[in-house]
């Protein structure tokens, strides 16, 4: 038997384990899952044979490297700052490890260690990062194979609710990180490349600068800027192509309506509310208001955000309850930022019956044989279930797959890497169709970049 230890047994390991576990008798595997929680490992294993669920605490060095010594490849799917001792103990012990998490520094320092030992690590190999990385380098290659010149590249990403589950006025429920949600974009101005120019845009604008996007079947869409899109320019060779910017997808709306809690500052996390754990959610909307003698908080709200009464955007803020003088915030020592999370999950949270879904939207202008052309690859994946989400089934599922294809020596590059080689993105795309993540891919004109226009 080969011995995969998959270290995390969260959400986003449901698809990968499951996965795993179908191809244990033909592919002689056998998992041993190892979380905080034994009971989670638990009932992530549903008492398969193939299986071991084991209560494995990362920080006992003794257990975690005897652990590590008996596997053939490690999967590691931990938080991302946990990664790295994992990662020592793998070159030590030579053993094979993947992960869906950006390649930190710590990680990448390790590259030399990894390719003289003949070891793969394999990063970034869930959604995003992962799919919008195989799925762009893939048609990326195929242009530049037939002589074309890449001009533009915009690639889209998001977690939403599926349609049938859609029922609430902002489109939209967390499917995966809430922590992540609130704090979108923040850090620093989102950066990318518009026709041969730098563009910036500062955090309290991000919303308010959004891009209309149309999914054949689902609608129309809007997407706002990464906070740095440049950050594969390098590493996809796009060092010259003169549009390149990255977006996270939402409904149309939802970043107007956004706007509203950036504006007044509710979505901060560098400061404590004072006595916030008593404190009601009409009183921390009160918080970011003026003083007035009279007027209400609804009535301070409209004034401040210049909302009228029957502007939907008012009818979004309603429904999250934010005036409710009854409900306590109950965080101790909490951040604007943490409790607006609190207030957004009473609202947000899927329900038992709802499904997520993924849209992923990449937008490729080249030139060829002096014409210009432009290539939208379009991609909708919906969720089972509460269990084996589309989240989970995308984070997971290329991770499970690139293991395979690794302890099946299809993928034999070593080093610290991404997915961006086609030993590893053509035979996890195509094998991800059979799981429903197909990419859809028309060809049109392209009306972009004109350098006359500079003259």
């Amino acid at each position: 038997m080969r011995d995969i230890l998959i270290i995390g047994a969260g959400r986003s390991a449901s698809s990968l384990i499951q996965y795993l576990l179908n191809k244990s008798e033909a592919e002689n595997l056998h998992l041993t899952i190892g979380d905080l929680s034994l009971e989670l490992a638990q009932r992530k294993t549903n008492g398969h044979k193939n299986a071991t669920p084991i209560a494995l605490d990362i920080f006992d060095q003794i257990q975690r490297t005897t652990e590590i010594q008996k596997a053939d490849i490690v999967i590691s799917m931990l938080p991302a700052h946990l990664h790295i001792e994992v990662a020592k103990d793998c070159i030590v012990y030579k053993k094979h490890m993947v992960t869906a998490s950006y390649v930190s520094d710590a990680m990448q320092s390790l590259d030399a260690a990894a390719k003289e030992n003949g070891l793969i690590f394999m990063n970034e190999i869930g959604l995003d990062p992962g799919i919008d990385h195989m799925s762009a380098m893939k048609i990326i290659d195929e242009i530049r194979e037939k002589g074309g010149k890449m001009l533009l590249f915009e690639s889209f990403c998001g977690g939403l609710v599926a349609p049938e589950s859609d029922n609430n006025l902002w489109n939209y429920k967390f499917t995966w990180a809430p922590r992540n949600v609130v704090l979108a974009g923040q850090g620093g101005a989102a950066k990318f490349i518009q026709e041969g120019t730098y563009k910036y845009i500062p955090y309290p604008k991000l919303f308010r600068r959004t891009e209309f996007l149309e999914v054949e079947g689902y609608g129309r869409f809007e997407g706002y800027a990464n906070r740095d899109s440049l950050k594969y320019r390098s590493v996809y060779g796009l060092d010259d192509v003169l549009t390149l910017y990255r977006g996270t997808i939402r409904r149309v709306g939802y970043s107007k309506a956004w706007n509203m809690f950036v504006q007044l500052g509710m979505t901060d996390d560098t400061y404590v509310i004072d006595d916030s754990e008593h404190i009601t959610y009409r009183e921390f909307t009160n918080l970011f208001l003026p003083y007035h003698p009279t007027d209400s908080v609804e009535i301070k709200l409209r004034m401040q955000l210049g909302i009228d009464q029957d502007d939907i955007m008012w009818d979004k803020l309603l429904e999250l309850d934010i005036f409710n003088p009854r409900k306590i915030v109950g965080l101790k020592h909490a951040t604007p930022a943490q409790i607006l999370e609190k207030i957004l999950t009473d609202s947000w949270t899927l329900q038992p019956d709802d499904k997520d879904m993924i849209v992923m939207y990449h937008k490729f202008g080249y030139e060829i044989d002096g014409k210009q052309k432009q290539i939208d690859s379009k991609m909708v994946c919906i969720g089972d279930d509460q269990t084996y989400t589309a989240m989970a089934k995308t984070v997971g599922l290329p991770v499970a797959m690139a293991t395979l294809q690794i302890l099946n020596g299809n993928i034999k590059t070593p080093g610290v890497q991404l997915p961006i080689n086609k030993e590893v993105y053509l035979p996890i795309l195509k094998e991800l169709e059979e799981y429903g993540v197909v990419f859809n891919e028309k060809e049109t004109s392209y009306f972009g970049y004109n350098p006359d226009k500079l003259l």
